[in-house]
């Protein structure tokens, strides 16, 4: 089934974790994929698994949180795919995990620039794309924790809720030009960046998943591709009475 079926989608943080699942599901239904990230050598070999598997994709060297580098990125985009009509904004760090207090400015600022500012700098550039073509769909990866509280990575959940009130505004601003804007809230999905905290937590990596996994009602946490297929319906037209909402994807972490 092609559901998004000849549209030009453009993923941040494209190359590995919820993003690389993000762009082969997306792209098995259909779409044309911009694979962006900083991570070249991934980020070429997946555009190139795409094509292997007669998908159609190629990969950027993108910055999100530099101005010039957004403009010029998805003006080649629109030149080699065609002007966008999806896009996600999944690049994102977890930053220092550091109480509010010990926090240097620098630390703070870094994941603003790359999990704010990058969706700001995204959202701005693609939307005159979107706009020439009729319409679109922004998906917007926040977190559980852009929904609630937790006592660790301030500057991370921070800026989470800042993409979910993002969100929100740019669906209401756009909602008359039918572009619609979305965020995904996950819980805790097994992918590298999660991989890195289990490592620097200085437990034993097994030890540390069973411990998220028990944090889970459906006693485990989440695969990316059990995001991807979140994307997916919001990227296609199954989700065009949808926008400004919080698609949840937590195996009921906040449900309690």
């Amino acid at each position: 089934m092609q559901r998004i079926s000849g549209k030009t989608a453009i993923v941040t943080g494209g190359s590995h974790g919820i993003g690389r699942a993000t762009c082969s599901r997306l792209a098995a239904e259909g779409a044309r994929i911009a694979v962006t990230d900083i991570q070249d050598e991934e980020g070429e070999a997946l555009a190139s698994a795409i094509r292997d598997q007669g998908g159609e994709a190629r990969y950027w060297h993108l910055d999100v949180a530099t101005e010039a580098s957004v403009e010029q990125v998805f003006a080649e985009i629109d030149e080699a795919l065609g002007a966008p009509q999806v896009l996600v904004n999944n690049a994102g760090i977890s930053g220092t995990d550091k109480p509010t207090d010990q926090l240097t400015e620098a630390e703070w600022q870094q994941v603003q620039d790359i999990n704010v500012k990058g969706v700001f700098l995204c959202t701005k550039h693609v939307i005159p794309y979107m706009r020439r073509v009729g319409g679109g769909s922004i998906v917007n990866l926040s977190s559980i924790y852009g929904i609630i509280g937790a006592p660790d990575i301030p500057s991370y959940h921070a800026s989470k809720g800042a993409v979910r009130q993002m969100t929100k505004t740019d669906a209401l601003l756009y909602a008359g030009e039918g572009i619609r804007v979305n965020s995904i809230h996950p819980g805790f999905i097994w992918t590298p960046l999660v991989e890195a905290l289990a490592k620097d937590s200085g437990q034993d990596v097994d030890a540390y998943r069973e411990q998220l996994d028990a944090r889970h009602p459906v006693g485990h946490v989440g695969e990316p591709d059990d995001i991807a297929n979140g994307v997916l319906y919001l990227a296609s037209d199954e989700a065009k009475f949808v926008t400004g909402s919080e698609l949840v994807i937590d195996g009921g972490y906040t449900a309690r």
